[in-house]
């Protein structure tokens, strides 16, 4: 996965620092990191005159000195081995699904997959080896809302009113 590397606005402009080839595993470190280096770069920008021109040099130069120290696998392979916070078989109940991230329980996993890790259903679906037809909403609460939907008669074509066949014949 592509990221975008470090932008900074100096003077009106956007400057990008570059970009970062990054996984899944490592991107909490990432974020880390990118937020030092903007305060360690804004601090420093606060007592020291830089020119437009060296300032991508500096945040590369302060990005990379953090990168080195910072705690993050050199390869995937190294990386620990996926493991769900609950087991597969046991996230999905009747009336709740548990996500596999943070074993937090829902009654619709998408949105709280979209917010708290900026990933789709088939992205966590690929990650996690799960297999197509596995549910983003808890049975019950689809049954639920399937029901409520068909009360309201969503779903159905539209019925002519009594005012549109006199309107026609007019």
């Amino acid at each position: 996965m592509t990221q975008p590397g470090p932008t900074v606005s100096f003077g009106g402009e956007q400057i990008e620092v570059g970009s970062l080839e990054i996984g899944e595993a490592y991107r909490a470190p990432l974020d880390e990191i990118l937020m030092m280096t903007t305060g360690i770069v804004v601090a420093y920008l606060g007592s020291n005159h830089v020119t437009i021109s060296d300032l991508p040099t500096l945040i590369r130069t302060v990005y990379r000195g953090l990168s080195s120290v910072a705690d993050i696998p050199a390869h995937p392979a190294e990386a620990a081995p996926l493991a769900p916070a609950v087991p597969i078989k046991k996230s999905i109940t009747p009336d709740y699904l548990v996500c596999l991230e943070d074993g937090k329980r829902f009654k619709s996993l998408k949105r709280h997959l979209r917010a708290q890790y900026d990933m789709s259903p088939d992205q966590y679906r690929a990650k996690w080896n799960l297999p197509e037809d596995y549910p983003m909403v808890a049975p019950n609460y689809s049954v639920a809302r399937s029901k409520i939907a068909k009360t309201l008669g969503l779903g159905q074509p539209r019925r002519k009113s009594p005012a549109e066949p006199m309107q026609a014949a007019a």
